[in-house]
C-alpha cells in the first residue's frame, strides 16, 4: 500500500475505534439532544433532563455561568421532576423558541416550560446597549422556568449552581428576603438573582429545593441578570412573561416568507435558529452558541464560534432576503458597515458581535472539555489570518442587499472600493483558505474564486452607481482571475482542485456553482460536482476535505460537514440533477436533531452531531439549498 492508502486505512481504524467508544455510556449529553433558547442577546442549551448546561450572560460571548457542557462540575441549573431524567415528549411551542418538556413519573405527569423571555421594551438597555434603532420588544435578561403537574403527584427539584467566569469562580449566595424566595449569587464580577415561589435553601455554592406537586399545581423560578435584577414575582407574572415571549416569536415568524411546502416546518425552525443567534444590539450573527464542542471526538479541533464571520455575510443575506426578513438583513449590513478595517483597508475575517477586532485565543485549563476533548478555547486565533475569500463574501452581500433594497447606501460605497482594491492587490498571493487551515499558506481555488466574486460584484455595483471607469477596471481584473483559476485550478480530469499544488478535492469548490463562476451546463462544473459526490463523501454526506491529504495543522479525522452537504444539494440543483438534490436534501432533513437543529458536523458512522451547536452556517446553507429546490419545483408547476 502507498503511504496515503496506509494513512487512510489507519484513520478508518481510528474512526471505527471512536465508533465503538461512542456506544459506551457517557455522562455527557449528546450534542444533538440539546434544546436552544434565545432572547437575541444570549442563549442557553437545555438537556433532556431539564438541566441548563450552557449559558453566558449577559451576551452570547460573555463568560459562562453554566458550563457543564464542557465539564460536568462546571455549573448547572435544573428544574424538573426529581429522579426522572428522560422526557416523554419534548418540543418547541410551534413557531417559537419556547421549550415544552413533558415527563412521566411513577406517580404522575409534569410539563416544564422554559424561555429566555422577551417583552415590551422599557428604558434604554444598559446591560447590553443597542447601536441599532429600538424595537417594540426586547430581552428581559431573564430565564423563566415553570413546572406544572398535569396528573397525579410528582416531586420536583430545583438545583441552581452557577460557577462564574467559565467555571473559575464558584458562586457566593445570599438570601435576600425573609421567606427564602429570593437569592443573589455573585462571583467573578457578575451578579444574578434567583426568584421563585419555592422556599429555597443554600448549600455551599448552590441553591436547592424539593417539593411535591399535586395535579393542577404550578411553580416557577426565574434567573435574572437585568440591570435592576427584576424578575417575575409570582406564577401569574411568570406565565404572562412566557406568553409574551411566545407571542413575540410567532409575530416575528409571521413576517417571514415561508412557502407552503413539505419542508416548511424545517425552514421555520432554521429561520428561528438564525434569528435566535442574532445579537439584537448590533445586528451581528454568531456562528454558533458555543465554544469548544469537538469536531473530532476527544480531539483538538475545538474552536470558539461565538463571533461573526465576514464570509457568513453573503449566506446570511441570501437567507434573510429569500425569507423576506429585510429588516434583519439591513441590521446585519449596518453591522458590516460599522466594523473597523485593518490598516490596509481589508476587513478581518471575523469580529466580535460588538464589532471588536481583538479575539485573542486562550485556553481554559480548568475545564476537562466535552467528553475529554481539549483544549477548551476562548477567542479564536484565526481572527488575524489572511483569508482572501473575505472580500468576495462582503461584496456579494452588498450586491444582494443593493438589488433587494433598490439602492446602494452611501456609507457602503467606501467598503466596495476598499474591498475591491484589496482583492485586486492580494488575489495572486497564497492564504489560509476558507477553512482557516493552520498549515502553510496555499493558492486555494476557493480563495481565488471568492476574489473573482469580489471583483465581479464590485464591477456590477460600480455600474449601478454610474461609475463605468471603475466598473471596467474591476471587470477586467475579474476576468484575469477567472482565466488563472481555469488554467491552474482544474486538474487533468477537468475537476476543480483544492489548491494549485494538489489534485485533492475540496468541498469549497462547490461555491463555483453557488456564486455563478461557471454555468450549470459547464462540463468542468458537472465533473467537480460528481467527483465530490462520489469521492469526498461518507455515506453520501460531504467531507470538507480529506484530512490525510490536507495540511491543516491539526491531527485527527473529522466528521462530514453539514454546510458542504447542503452546498452539494444546491450544486446538484444548479447542474440539473434535481432528483439527486432532492434525495440528499431529504436525507439531511432526517438527520436534524430531534428539535430540528444542526451542529457543524455529522458523524456518519455513529449518527451523532459534532462541533459547535447550533451552527448558523448549517442552517443558512439549509435555507439556500431548500430555496433552490423549491424554486425549481414551482417553475416546473407553471411550465
Amino acid at each position: 500500500m502507498t503511504a496515503t492508502v496506509k494513512d487512510r486505512a489507519r484513520a478508518e481504524d481510528e474512526a471505527r475505534a471512536v465508533t465503538r467508544a461512542a456506544t459506551v455510556l457517557s455522562p455527557y449529553t449528546p450534542i444533538e439532544e440539546y434544546a436552544f433558547l434565545s432572547d437575541c442577546h444570549t442563549g442557553a442549551l437545555v438537556a433532556p433532563d431539564g438541566t441548563v448546561d450552557w449559558m453566558c450572560v449577559p451576551s452570547f460571548d460573555s463568560p459562562s455561568i453554566f458550563s457543564s457542557l464542557l465539564d460536568r462540575e462546571a455549573g448547572r441549573f435544573r428544574f424538573g421532576p426529581y429522579g426522572i431524567n428522560h422526557p416523554t415528549a419534548r418540543a418547541y411551542q410551534p413557531g417559537t423558541n419556547v421549550l415544552e418538556t413533558t415527563y412521566r413519573s411513577p406517580s404522575g405527569w409534569v410539563l416544564v416550560r422554559d424561555a429566555l423571555t422577551i417583552g415590551p421594551r422599557g428604558p434604554d438597555d444598559r446591560v447590553t446597549p443597542h447601536r441599532r434603532p429600538p424595537t417594540d420588544e426586547d430581552a428581559d435578561h431573564t430565564l423563566v422556568r415553570i413546572v406544572e403537574c398535569l396528573e397525579g403527584h410528582v416531586e420536583i427539584e430545583l438545583v441552581c449552581t452557577p460557577v462564574f467566569d467559565y467555571a473559575q469562580t464558584p458562586a457566593t449566595w445570599q438570601l435576600i428576603d425573609g421567606d427564602r424566595h429570593v437569592a443573589d449569587a455573585t462571583g467573578g464580577g457578575q451578579q444574578v438573582r434567583l426568584r421563585t415561589d419555592l422556599a429555597v435553601g443554600v448549600e455551599e455554592n448552590r441553591i436547592r429545593r424539593r417539593r411535591m406537586l399535586q395535579a393542577g399545581e404550578r411553580v416557577y423560578c426565574a434567573l435574572s441578570w437585568a440591570e435592576d435584577l427584576a424578575a417575575p414575582e409570582n406564577i401569574d407574572e411568570a406565565t404572562a412573561s412566557i406568553g409574551a415571549t411566545s407571542s413575540y416569536w410567532r409575530t416575528w415568524l409571521a413576517g417571514a416568507r415561508i412557502p407552503d411546502h413539505r419542508w416548511s416546518s424545517a425552514l421555520q425552525r432554521s429561520a428561528l435558529a438564525i434569528k435566535g443567534m442574532t445579537y439584537a444590539p448590533t445586528g451581528a450573527t454568531v456562528a454558533a452558541l458555543t465554544t469548544s464542542l469537538p469536531e473530532t471526538p476527544g480531539g483538538e479541533r475545538n474552536w470558539d464560534y461565538r463571533f461573526t464571520w465576514m464570509r457568513d455575510a453573503t449566506f446570511t443575506l441570501q437567507a434573510l432576503h429569500w425569507l423576506a426578513l429585510d429588516w434583519e438583513a439591513d441590521e446585519f449590513m449596518q453591522f458590516v458597515a460599522d466594523v473597523e478595517p485593518d490598516g490596509d483597508g481589508a476587513l478581518q475575517i471575523m469580529y466580535g458581535i460588538d464589532g471588536r477586532r481583538d479575539l485573542t485565543e486562550s485556553f481554559l485549563d480548568n475545564l476537562s472539555g466535552y467528553e475529554g476533548a481539549r483544549p477548551v478555547r476562548i477567542g479564536n486565533a484565526a481572527f488575524d489570518q489572511r483569508q482572501n475569500d473575505v472580500f468576495g463574501a462582503v461584496l456579494d452581500s452588498i450586491l444582494l442587499h443593493t438589488r433587494r433594497s433598490r439602492r446602494l447606501p452611501r456609507r457602503l460605497w467606501p467598503i466596495v472600493e476598499s474591498q475591491a482594491e484589496c482583492a485586486s492587490r492580494v488575489w495572486q498571493q497564497p492564504d489560509q483558505g476558507i477553512w482557516e487551515a493552520r498549515g502553510e499558506p496555499r493558492h486555494y481555488v476557493s480563495s481565488k474564486l471568492m476574489s473573482w466574486v469580489a471583483l465581479d460584484r464590485a464591477a456590477k455595483l460600480a455600474e449601478i452607481r454610474g461609475d463605468p471607469q471603475k466598473a471596467g477596471g474591476w471587470h477586467e481584473t475579474a476576468e484575469e482571475i477567472r482565466a488563472d483559476i481555469l488554467a491552474r485550478g482544474v486538474n487533468d480530469r477537468g475537476v476543480l482542485r483544492q489548491h494549485y499544488d494538489t489534485d485533492a478535492l475540496d468541498a469549497s469548490t462547490l461555491l463555483a456553482s453557488v456564486f455563478g463562476f461557471l454555468p450549470g451546463d459547464d462540463e468542468r462544473l458537472r465533473k467537480t460536482v460528481d467527483a465530490i459526490a462520489e469521492e469526498l463523501t461518507e455515506d453520501g454526506f460531504v467531507l470538507r476535505y480529506r484530512t490525510d491529504e490536507t495540511d491543516d495543522g491539526m491531527s485527527g479525522k473529522e466528521g462530514t460537514f453539514l454546510i458542504c452537504s447542503f452546498w452539494l444539494v444546491s450544486a446538484l440543483a444548479i447542474v440539473g440533477e434535481m432528483e439527486r438534490g432532492r434525495e440528499l436534501m431529504e436525507r439531511l432533513l432526517k438527520i436534524a436533531s430531534p428539535l430540528g437543529l444542526y451542529a457543524e458536523e455529522f458523524e456518519a458512522d455513529t449518527g451523532r452531531h459534532l462541533g459547535n451547536f447550533p451552527q448558523a452556517f448549517s442552517h443558512l446553507a439549509m435555507i439556500e439549498a431548500a430555496g433552490r429546490i423549491i424554486l425549481a419545483e414551482r417553475l416546473e408547476e407553471i411550465t
